[in-house]
């Protein structure tokens, strides 16, 4: 059995508390108010995943948080250093800056995915729909610059109504289409053991989430291929809303709804961190096996940890309103007992981090 060292039992420094690594074979909800340290301990799990496993990790990555799991900490060990600087991790970016580019095919997207993107009903706008079928499967590439000249010279009026319709929602003009070059999926289906995706540099709101859509549906799509993959979903409550507005945000909660109900088998196992439990699809929460509580002071949200969360007690679930940072409630398939945690330090360096309040300088220390 490989066991994950994660820090030590609150109460009893002397005791390391560990977590059977065999039953992230099964989704995990991890959860912790704002504040609570959620960010950083979920950092400590990844890298004892990363050095004590062979499991392939995809990192959905909104806030840039862990684009920097690639670097260690001068306090980390030669060992441990040594370790993280073998391990493949490939980090994608959104936006400017340097790096790899998180780029995905349009034409990759199945066709109800296509539809949501471009705001289309496949019955009620049955003809752009149409017309869009055949374009995609004549364009070299998904680009405005001779996309659009080429419809709208065309006799049919339905392909003129689409360029139309991409020109006014300026899908053309999104960062996030590969336009001939690789796609993110290539690299994923390399199965590096960490691929993280920063989602958060986009400038089109739509385009984080078509990303992840991307990404979600083509590992779903393979799901016969039985090659077991991590996916963790950081700030989850943006991709995995219970009240998905928007077309596209139906098209992913439903393919999570999917993935949670019948991807564990496949080897799809999610790990979902967000700051409260009522901001999450019922139906993927439901499907949690292993639970991480950090501090969360809502009495609504511990009621529903509580129900949902029936392998710990309602008594422990209420504990987490009086943690300090850093401490955790852990319970579930991966550890014999639910048990009461001061997670331990990071090895690799953290992206994100608290903004300082500006002090006069006088005041500072």
């Amino acid at each position: 059995m490989t066991n994950l060292t994660i820090g030590t039992a609150l109460g009893a420094p002397e005791d390391m508390v560990q977590l059977d690594a065999r039953r992230f074979n099964r989704h995990t909800f991890w959860v912790g108010q704002s504040g609570s340290g959620k960010t950083y301990a979920l950092g400590v799990i990844l890298e004892q995943l990363l050095l004590e496993t062979e499991l392939p990790m995809l990192i959905l990555d909104p806030n840039g948080d862990y684009t920097r799991l690639r670097e260690t900490r001068p306090s980390a060990s030669d060992a441990d250093a040594a370790r993280v600087a073998e391990t493949d991790i490939r980090v994608f970016r959104s936006g400017a800056g340097e790096g790899e580019k998180l780029h995905v095919r349009f034409v990759d997207l199945v066709p109800s995915s296509k539809a949501a993107v471009l705001q289309m009903d496949p019955i009620a706008d049955a003809e752009e729909y149409n017309a869009l079928i055949h374009v995609e499967r004549e364009a070299e590439s998904f680009d405005a610059q001779d996309m659009l000249p080429d419809l709208r010279a065309s006799a049919d009026p339905a392909r003129v109504r689409l360029a139309n319709r991409m020109e006014n929602l300026q899908v053309l003009e999104w960062e996030l289409w590969s336009r001939g070059a690789g796609s993110v999926v290539d690299a994923i289906d390399e199965r590096p053991r960490a691929t993280v995706l920063d989602l958060g540099g986009f400038e089109h709101r739509a385009e984080p989430k078509v990303a992840a859509l991307a990404v979600l549906e083509h590992l779903w799509a393979r799901r016969e291929e039985r090659r077991p993959v991590l996916i963790v979903i950081d700030e989850a409550h943006n991709l995995c809303s219970p009240h998905p507005e928007t077309a596209v945000e139906r098209a992913l909660t439903e393919q999570l709804v999917q993935i949670a109900a019948e991807g564990r088998k496949f080897g799809l196992w999610l790990l979902l961190s967000t700051q409260r439990p009522t901001k999450i699809h019922p139906n993927v929460l439901s499907q949690c096996d292993n639970l991480a509580l950090m501090r969360v002071n809502a009495p609504r949200d511990l009621a529903e940890l509580a129900d949902v969360f029936g392998f710990a007690s309602e008594t422990a679930i209420r504990r987490s309103a009086e943690f300090l940072q850093g401490q955790a409630l852990f319970a579930g398939g991966f550890i014999s007992a639910p048990t009461f945690v001061q997670m331990g330090d990071r090895i690799t360096e953290e992206a994100g981090g608290d903004v300082k309040v500006p002090l006069r300088a006088e005041t500072r220390t």
